[in-house]
């Protein structure tokens, strides 16, 4: 997929196709800088949703660069970082 910007309603799909999502959360809601934790999404959801981002997208991400990611903002800001770097080479 040459995607130009990833971004929260993509995050909010993936989200929910790769993991579900706790009835109590409102994913439409202001999540961006919200830890996944708090969002109901645990260390193997995350995985899930990591290995289902690279594969869509076509880009790997640093597992200690993911680890770091404990919010949506994080998370779209790394994948972003990614296909920038993918559209300079």
């Amino acid at each position: 997929m040459a995607a130009t910007e990833f971004t929260l309603p993509d995050l909010r799909r993936i989200l929910l196709e790769a993991a579900g999502t706790d009835e109590t959360v409102d994913l439409d809601g202001d999540i961006a800088d919200l830890d996944f934790t708090d969002l109901g999404y645990e260390s193997l959801a995350l995985l899930e949703t990591a290995g289902r981002i690279e594969r869509t997208y076509d880009i790997s991400l640093d597992e200690d660069a993911l680890a770091d990611a404990n919010t949506p903002r994080a998370l779209i800001d790394l994948v972003n970082a990614h296909l920038s770097a993918g559209r300079a080479v």
